[in-house]
């Protein structure tokens, strides 16, 4: 028989949708992850720049994997249910069925994907109106926010735009499969929708851009409730969705976030005491926390509004309620990485020796620059080999979505040698971005003296120790690995009642794990990377304005 004391643990189930799989994890009250699943999801890329998905084939998902982490644990003792997810725009129409955003009426991809970026000639005419709703998003919208998207809709897509009853955010959409309700979460609107806390949607804006529609219904279409992340959604689990989901029906349902903000909340009100980092004993608001996977996202936290050119926000409590919260990001970094590798001709050799090897690719070119660097450290190896990273625009600090990758220093060798030193370079020129970001928050006034990392990138030791060396800070790396889900079970355990705060939770379910301190004696040649780093964008634009002159 069970003791009293197994009897009493208490369970919240975290789900998170990812850029390509859903992952769900079983957490306790403590933050330990005992079950965790994954099932990839499809991505449609029907022409450049054109990423689609479909929302059936998500929530499909999202029930396999929570099944999985439940099965095997009393039902009774799971308490609390959150979902986090990509700021992607799933499209519905009044009876809540799936609707086309593409040319070809494929119902089932109703799912704009927040790396899609159809939209830029939409995104230029909004930034050119100036509103005033453009200085809480860094002076400039992205075209991975929503405006945009919904207004390429209207304009390219007129028969599904008079179908559409309603437009979500991807984690809305969630919240609304599991519980009918279409609150939306004060996360998800104030980052890519405009909302704000004190004022709520502005008419002339949607009006100026040419979306009065939105404005006729009294925003019904995109949401006329909000709740903030992790308050209680309705009545909880409602008994379809406890069915699919193999969870107890009435369970409580959190409002949502966006995954990278869940990320943050997993590890950035950490208890860091003992480890001797300049952040103990500070507010939280001198942390960054960084949730770095298919993309990055920079997230720190002020008492008062920041505004900071070219970095999202000020968004007030979208991540940490009552705090104001400032989101750098870089566009593409794990996919960045991944297209650098897999598209270099040696990396068939790669595959097949780390395969022999039993260690994945990562691990392998690791130990590969190991074996190279002779008596130099590995990070100087790339002394006449650098890359401007923005293979997929720039989001922060620069906002320019036309910007292009860059190489300088190749050379006519193909070997297993030079793909592991383009490795190298493309992880610096990461590290290099965030530097970038942080130095534009610096400078606006946030006081940042600690990175906290998580997510698939955050394994990697090497993109750590760089991001450590580079910036210059401390790298703290959570205890549970799965930072995002840990994040999105803390919305479960809020809305449950069995803490009295977004604040208390994280700091009884975020624990820290490593500390990685940067290698001070290494600062002169990452400081000379860093200006030879910003002549690069010098250059490109430079060249850029010539050819445009012609």
């Amino acid at each position: 028989m069970p003791s009293e004391k197994q009897t009493a643990v208490k369970y919240y189930v975290g789900v998170d949708v990812g850029s390509a799989s859903v992952r769900a994890a079983l957490v306790d009250g403590f933050g330990t992850v005992l079950a965790h699943a994954e099932q990839p999801i499809q991505v449609w890329e029907p022409q450049p720049d054109h990423y689609e998905q479909s929302s059936a084939d998500i929530w499909a998902a999202c029930c396999s994997v929570t099944k999985e982490v439940a099965r095997g644990v009393d039902a009774s003792q799971i308490r609390g249910l959150g979902f986090d997810g990509t700021c992607s725009l799933v499209v519905v129409d009044k009876q809540f069925q799936p609707l086309a955003v593409n040319c070809e009426g494929q119902n089932h991809r109703n799912v704009i994907m927040w790396m899609d970026h159809r939209a830029a000639s939409q995104v230029e005419r909004i930034n050119a109106t100036q509103h005033r709703v453009l200085n809480y998003v860094g002076g400039a919208m992205s075209v991975e926010m929503q405006p945009p998207k919904l207004l390429w809709i209207k304009e390219n897509l007129p028969e599904s735009w008079e179908k559409v009853g309603y437009f979500f955010d991807l984690p809305d959409f969630l919240s609304w499969k599991a519980t009918g309700v279409t609150a939306r979460s004060l996360c998800t609107v104030v980052c890519k929708w405009t909302y704000t806390a004190d004022r709520g949607w502005d008419d002339s804006f949607w009006k100026m851009i040419g979306l009065e529609d939105l404005v006729k219904d009294k925003y019904e279409k995109i949401g006329n409730h909000v709740l903030s992340p992790g308050e209680a959604v309705g009545k909880g689990l409602k008994p379809e969705a406890a069915k699919d989901l193999g969870l107890p029906e009435g369970i409580a349902v959190a409002a949502s976030l966006i995954d990278a903000h869940a990320g943050g909340l997993g590890v950035i009100g950490a208890d860091v005491k003992g480890h001797n980092l300049p952040c103990e004993n500070q507010p939280i608001t001198s942390r960054v926390a960084m949730i770095c996977g298919t993309s990055s996202c920079h997230m720190g936290v002020s008492e008062t509004p920041i505004f900071v050119p070219g970095v999202w926000g000020p968004y007030f409590s979208a991540m940490v309620p009552g705090l104001w919260l400032n989101e750098g990001g870089q566009s593409a970094t794990g996919k960045l990485i991944d297209h650098v590798v897999r598209g270099h001709v040696a990396f068939p050799e790669l595959e097949a020796k780390a395969a022999a090897s039993a260690h994945s690719i990562y691990t392998y070119l690791n130990s590969h620059l190991d074996l190279i660097k002779k008596s130099l450290p590995v990070g100087f190896l790339t002394v006449d080999l650098h890359v401007w990273p923005d293979f997929h625009g720039n989001r922060s600090p620069l906002t320019d979505l036309t910007l292009k990758g860059m190489v300088v220093g190749l050379t006519l060798s193909r070997g297993l040698d030079e793909l592991a030193l383009i490795y190298l370079a493309t992880i610096q020129a990461i590290a290099l971005g965030t530097r970038h970001i942080l130095e534009a928050m610096q400078a606006a006034g946030h006081d940042i003296t600690t990175l906290f990392l998580c997510g698939g990138l955050s394994k990697n030791p090497l993109f750590v120790q760089m991001h450590a060396d580079i910036t210059g800070k401390p790298v703290v790396l959570s205890k549970e690995v799965e930072s995002v889900l840990v994040g999105a079970a803390i919305l479960g355990a809020c809305a449950s009642g069995d803490f009295a705060s977004i604040q208390e939770a994280m700091a009884k379910m975020g624990k820290i794990g490593r500390v990685v301190q940067p290698n001070h004696e290494h600062k002169r040649f990452y400081d000379k990377k860093y200006k030879v780093f910003l002549k690069l964008v010098e250059h490109q634009r430079e060249y850029r304005s010539i050819m445009n002159s012609l």
